[in-house]
């Protein structure tokens, strides 16, 4: 039996170019990452206009962000093992057209609970296609050169996803209810569900071990437990409930580790993690991801309810980060060629650090100005990043465990969602609501509603007289981007971590497949 090391760099031996074809099974294969980034971006900036419909508590409105990302998160190497048995191409089809059906369930949400509830289910349909389009790059391009470019392909996907939701959003917004962002997903998922059986090859592992219930249930009740512990410190801070829950997560995950060590056929193959490049590679997807989602949340909510500008004004003003992101995102290609990832990465994310610095200066006359700009340096660095890291797991991977590695990175991405949400969230939220002096007049059911989220005081003032009404805005507005000072330190110090762990653990792209 072959070592992990010699499957790996046998498959990067045989790797042929692929031709035309290739490239356009790439184009399609972007459909549902752009329906993704999309889906991501237009909450953030349709959350406003949610909060005043459906009238959700805080902890509400963190749940109908991240249901849809735990879900994800607790079925990802589920399915992306699943994928790799019964076929990635199948389980991307079905994955397209549940997606698109629940969807629609959620475009019509009458209550935040149901809203909640069709996140949740849109993440069971996600789980299928996310792995599923990673690990059919993997397949479809086996030249290392090629599947370079083409990761960079599929990570600017992401940004220029990130880039069209907010203005593609903002015109739906200003034009129709909250609910039409959610619509999107159809005429995007049509497409790939005619084309991808044209152009797409299917691909499995030729050789699948059998399924395992238990290791699938041990994989979700690891994942779950942890990621609510964490929405629970950020929503209602430190108690028994977290501890109890982290505590079980940790325990099922020792219990699932031990599982697939014992294994003649594990459902995750533990021996990737023991590899220096996949597991710091790994780091750096998730706390790049927590940089980049937790400057969205706080910088939606800044440029619609404080700075005042509609939803698709504020989607134009981070074009230019997001355009940003893109182009480094594929001008780190050649340089990726040359030079190590553990000099480009580290370099990448200062930019992003630098960025998150900036955030706390940006109040008064010139506070939009300095945010487009922070959002520059940010999307350079995330860009950059992104692309580098996301090759190496894939390269760190035999192709036969495609789905199960595409599955890790995309658990991570996800997990970094949730964390970008609930932790720089949640502190934002203590933040504002440890920081907000409310004036007088303002009492009763209105007080606390003012006190909950900046969206409430928003909705309050709207409602009260003259002076009144513009005190409560500037109390919401001081008490709102004291907070988000706050999350940026934090957001700065995580981005640096992460340039620590890229410094310390990845190898030269070059050579990261013949590592030991």
């Amino acid at each position: 039996m072959m070592t992990l090391t010699e499957e790996i760099t046998l498959a990067e031996s045989n790797g042929k170019r692929v031709g035309w074809r290739g490239w356009l099974a790439l184009i399609v294969l972007m459909l549902p990452v752009l329906l993704v980034s999309v889906d991501n971006t237009v909450l953030s900036f349709a959350l406003p206009d949610i909060a005043l419909s459906l009238n959700p508590s805080s902890a509400q409105q963190l749940w109908i962000i991240d249901a849809y990302p735990l879900v994800l998160a607790g079925l990802l190497v589920t399915m992306g093992t699943l994928g790799d048995r019964f076929g990635r191409r199948r389980m991307l089809l079905i994955g397209a057209t549940g997606f698109a059906a629940v969807s629609v369930l959620a475009a019509f949400a009458p209550s935040a609970a149901w809203l909640i509830a069709a996140r949740a289910g849109m993440g069971v349909f996600g789980a299928m296609l996310m792995p599923s389009t990673l690990s059919l790059l993997r397949s479809i391009f086996t030249d290392r050169d090629q599947r370079r470019m083409a990761i960079a392909v599929w990570a600017s996907m992401f940004s220029a996803g990130a880039a069209l939701g907010p203005i593609v959003g903002g015109i739906l917004l200003e034009h129709f209810a909250w609910g039409s962002v959610f619509l999107m997903s159809v005429p995007v998922l049509v497409p790939l569900l005619i084309l991808a059986p044209l152009l797409v090859p299917e691909s499995r592992d030729p050789r699948p071990g059998r399924i395992d219930p238990i290791s699938i249930a041990l994989s979700m009740l690891t994942m779950v437990p942890i990621v609510y512990a964490i929405k629970e410190v950020a929503v209602h801070g430190f108690g028994v409930l977290p501890v109890v829950l982290t505590i079980a997560g940790l325990g099922f995950g020792v219990v699932f580790v031990r599982r697939q060590l014992a294994s003649a056929q594990p459902m995750l193959d533990m021996r990737l993690f023991a590899r220096g490049t996949f597991s710091g590679a790994l780091l750096v997807n998730l706390l790049s991801v927590v940089s980049l989602v937790g400057f969205l949340y706080f910088v939606a909510q800044h440029l619609q309810l404080i700075v005042g500008l509609s939803p698709m004004e504020a989607g134009f003003a981070l074009v230019p980060g997001m355009a940003a992101m893109i182009v480094a995102g594929l001008l780190v290609v050649p340089i990726a060629r040359r030079v190590s990832a553990r000099v480009i990465v580290p370099i990448a994310l200062s930019f992003s650090v630098i960025a998150y610095l900036l955030v706390p200066g940006a109040v008064g006359d010139g506070a939009l100005a300095l945010l487009i700009a922070a959002f520059v340096l940010l999307g350079i660095g995330i860009g950059a990043a992104e692309t580098v890291s996301n090759e190496l797991i894939l390269a760190s991977a035999p192709p036969a465990k495609a789905g199960a590695a595409s599955a890790v990175s995309e658990t991570a991405y996800e997990l970094g969602a949730v964390l970008g949400t609930a932790v720089l969230g949640g502190i934002l939220t203590a933040a504002y609501r440890t920081g907000i002096v409310l004036p007088a007049g303002v009492a009763g059911a209105t007080a606390d509603a003012a006190r909950e989220t900046l969206a409430g005081a928003m909705t309050v003032a709207g409602a009260l007289d003259g002076a009144t009404a513009d005190a409560l805005r500037t109390a919401a507005a001081h008490a709102f981007d004291a907070g988000v000072g706050i999350t940026a330190v934090i957001g700065a110090v995580l981005v640096a971590i992460a340039a620590v762990i890229a410094a310390t653990t990845l190898k030269g792209s070059r050579s990261a497949h013949v590592e030991h």
